[in-house]
Order: structure tokens, then sequence, then C-alpha cells
């Protein structure tokens, strides 16, 4: 059984028991989170909605905000010794566990 869910302008494809991290959401460490755009969802059968399945629900647990690694945006214009730009980022995610598709 899976389904594809819709977050952060990203769509994924999510069994039960499978961690996740998704773009950050405003939800605390340890409680639950419910997903109600489900795009589709196979349980003997693929349902498939347009654009999303009524009535179909993925509930997750929230296991941590965070950071991702920082990478490295170094920019430069060749020849010209004054434009020389370094800047680094860090994307913030949230950590999920899928606990039940509903």
């Amino acid at each position: 059984m899976y389904a594809i869910i819709e977050t952060g302008g990203k769509q994924l494809k999510v069994e039960e028991g499978q961690a996740i991290y998704v773009e950050k959401l405003d939800v605390e460490a340890g409680q639950k989170y419910t997903f109600d755009k489900v795009v589709a969802v196979e349980n003997n059968g693929l349902t498939v909605g347009t654009p999303y399945v009524d009535g179909a629900k993925v509930i997750c647990k929230v296991d941590k905000q965070d950071k991702a690694k920082k990478i490295i945006i170094f920019k430069y214009k060749q020849k010209k010794g004054s434009t020389r730009r370094k800047q680094g980022h860090r994307q913030p995610y949230t950590k999920l566990t899928v606990e039940k598709i509903a």
C-alpha cells in the first residue's frame, strides 16, 4: 500500500513506516501532521484523484526540525578582480515518519 502526496510544491510516494524529508512545516517535534492533498492511493487497485482523492489522508509523526548540510555558492566574473561573491545556504527541512494511510 502506498500513496502519492503533494507538499512543498513536490509530489512524494510514501509507504507506512517510511521516513520522509519535506520542506519545513510549522509543527513541533513529536506532534502529528496530516496530509490532505493525496494525489493517488494504491490499496488493492489504484485510485487517482482529480486533482486529489476525496477522503484520503496520510498521517505522519514529526521526528525533528533541522537544517541540511551547508552548500557554498561562489559567483564571480572572470577577468574582473572585484566581482567575487561567496555565500552559504542551509535549507530547513522537517523529518516525518508515515504512520497511517487512510
